[in-house]
């Protein structure tokens, strides 16, 4: 594959919808109209993270709901009617007892079985119009060091039954652009990308830096979270073109394709969910602009974080949506 194949267009993440523990817990479900909805605006692919975990059996051959999994395959038909690609991942594999993050080896297995009945499923959609993508934001206890050991039996199943089918593969520290290339700092292991010896890998990374401004105010971070709403400065804007050349210089390393899987700026503020002051969208969308005018200069397109329910592009009130970050996101 080459980078004109990881080229997806204008993308947006179906945020917090199948990867909460159960659809509609962290704000509004799917519906049909949604995609269509989507489409009408000019995106042409979407990012569906998914909760599998939380619908499958701890035992071998860890079987996955099967009204969860009509679920997804629904959503994924819905998505694909209006024309579509769509990203399908694994996320949140996280529950307690059962993490892959803090337990990497013993739930290698476990993540093995979940991919392989994913890619049962699917096996028959089009190579073009449905990517799988391994595993969200790698973390804690899984690294560089033993990525690859954990992800490839998933692969090895998902190459049974779809042989030519693009794989996406992130790296450590929640796939921060500094896990590309070997990121510097306690966080990182200082090594690059371990990335499968197959064809049909495409490396994707995720970007909200600086993180004091595109989570300003999270209520989730208080009483920790960083001052809002404020502008960016001029080396934070300057900082979006350099970490655009890290990408660049992977692909040139690697020649690997790789594509922008989240990006996005915090739309309320304040002590907690019940006490929100509204981000202007002006500010928002400055950044939002900024960086996917930085990417697309290297060839990389992104996936906007997130369509509903938070960091939102279209609200979940009253459906309207944000024409600022609509434009600023090249619509």
């Amino acid at each position: 594959m080459t980078q004109a194949d990881a080229r997806i267009g204008a993308c947006i993440n179906m945020g917090n919808q199948l990867e909460a523990p159960n659809e509609g817990d962290w704000g509004r479900a799917i519906r049909q109209s949604d995609f269509t909805d989507i489409a009408a605006k000019g995106f042409k692919t979407i990012r569906l993270p998914v909760r599998w975990s939380n619908h499958a059996s701890r035992t071998a051959p860890y079987t996955i709901d099967a009204a969860f999994m009509t679920r997804v395959k629904t959503v994924v038909d819905q998505a694909q009617a209006a024309n579509l690609r769509v990203i399908l991942n694994v996320h949140h594999y996280d529950e307690s007892g059962a993490n892959v993050f803090q337990n990497p080896t013993g739930e290698r297995a476990r993540l093995a079985g979940i991919w392989k009945q994913i890619a049962e499923e699917f096996k028959d959609k089009s190579n073009n119009m449905l990517w799988f993508e391994l595993l969200n934001e790698p973390h804690m206890n899984l690294n560089h060091t033993n990525l690859l050991a954990t992800l490839q039996p998933s692969l090895d199943e998902i190459r049974k039954t779809n042989a030519t089918r693009p794989v996406v593969i992130g790296g450590e520290f929640y796939s921060g652009v500094g896990s590309l290339n070997g990121g510097s700092g306690p966080n990182f292991t200082g090594l690059p990308l371990p990335i499968p010896n197959d064809p049909y890998i495409i490396a994707t990374f995720h970007y909200y830096d600086p993180y004091n401004f595109t989570h300003q105010g999270a209520p989730w971070l208080q009483p920790n979270a960083p001052s809002a709403p404020r502008d960016l400065t001029q080396n934070e804007k300057d900082q979006i073109t350099r970490d655009a050349q890290k990408v660049r210089d992977f692909m040139t390393r690697t020649g690997r394709p790789v594509f922008l899987g989240e990006y996005g700026v915090l739309e309320a503020s304040g002590p907690d969910f019940n006490n929100l002051t509204t981000i202007p969208e002006a500010k928002r969308a400055e950044y939002y602009r900024l960086a996917r005018t930085a990417f697309e200069g290297v060839d990389v397109d992104g996936c906007a974080w997130s369509y509903t329910n938070t960091f939102s592009v279209r609200r979940n009130s009253d459906d309207v949506w944000f024409d600022e970050i609509l434009r600023a996101v090249g619509l």
